[in-house]
């Protein structure tokens, strides 16, 4: 006697409305870490824009540079960023509270506790590094230096010269999180392209004559390029690389220290243990 058996076509119906029922995972949300400098917008070229604080010269810089991070918050979340957070990386502070893009959240003011929900972590997708410049001693770049621009501060790791750009990428790289977008002036974009390679996106809104001159462009065309710039930077999330070097790390700097008759130039040589201090010891 033959016994009823359900049809191949059967089967395939349940288990397709099976698999329909279960819910899809949600994937992960994109999330940006903007850190942010001064000297590498649009308009800014000389140092009195970026040292005295609250001079009106520093106040207009600080509107060029929020109408920037504006084009860039706006290109984020247009490319597909589910969440923004904008840290002030200049030294004086460059935020302006009632100019503030919506769509992402804003860090600014000093000191800051080391550890908090505004601190750079694995689950970052991608680094922002706003308003570059380039590292002490690049003829080209505008207002150069690295850390300081009063002592005049090189540094080596395991050899290599390198600015700003690439000691946070190192702190990004030990969380394994890439430099996605670098703005700045022309020479700051070559520099990251020298150390992020070519899938890292650059966005120069300038171009540099000496440290104190350059070839300004017009805030509509730069602000526009920063908005492209910024959602072509999600789209390559994929194709980019975090920036690490082998450890520990051997590190060097130069700097200058002023006594009453005379000034040194002084190096210093240390190992870094932990990429999150690239800085000194």
């Amino acid at each position: 006697m033959k016994k009823n058996r359900p049809s191949l076509g059967l089967i395939a119906a349940g288990l397709l409305a099976i698999l329909w029922a279960i819910p899809a995972a949600a994937a992960d949300p994109i999330k940006i870490y903007v850190m942010t400098d001064l000297e590498g917008v649009s308009g800014v070229f000389k140092f009195a824009q970026t040292r005295e604080k609250d001079s009106p010269l520093n106040i207009q810089a600080c509107e060029y540079f929020m109408g920037d991070l504006a084009a860039v918050v706006r290109g984020l979340r247009d490319g597909g960023a589910d969440e923004v957070v904008v840290i002030d990386g200049h030294g004086s502070q460059a935020i302006l509270p009632h100019l503030m893009e919506p769509g992402a959240k804003y860090v600014t003011g000093l000191p800051r506790p080391g550890h908090g929900p505004w601190s750079l972590d694995e689950s970052y997708a991608g680094v922002v590094q706003f308003g570059a410049h380039a590292m002490k001693g690049t003829p080209d770049g505008v207002l150069n230096h690295t850390q300081s621009s009063k002592t005049e501060n090189r540094y080596w790791y395991n050899g290599i010269e390198s600015g700003e750009l690439a000691q946070f990428a190192l702190v990004a790289g030990h969380y394994g999180v890439p430099t996605i977008l670098v703005s700045g002036d022309v020479a700051a974009c070559r520099e990251a392209t020298k150390f992020f390679g070519p899938e890292c996106v650059t966005v120069a809104v300038k171009e540099g004559v000496s440290r104190e001159a350059a070839i300004l462009y017009p805030f509509e065309e730069t602000r526009r390029a920063l908005y492209e710039g910024a959602k072509k930077a999600v789209a390559a999330i994929p194709k980019c690389k975090p920036y690490v070097l082998e450890m520990p790390i051997k590190a060097k700097m130069e700097h200058l220290v002023f006594g009453a008759n005379e000034t040194k130039l002084v190096t210093e040589e240390w190992t870094i243990e932990d990429a999150r201090q690239p800085y000194g010891r």
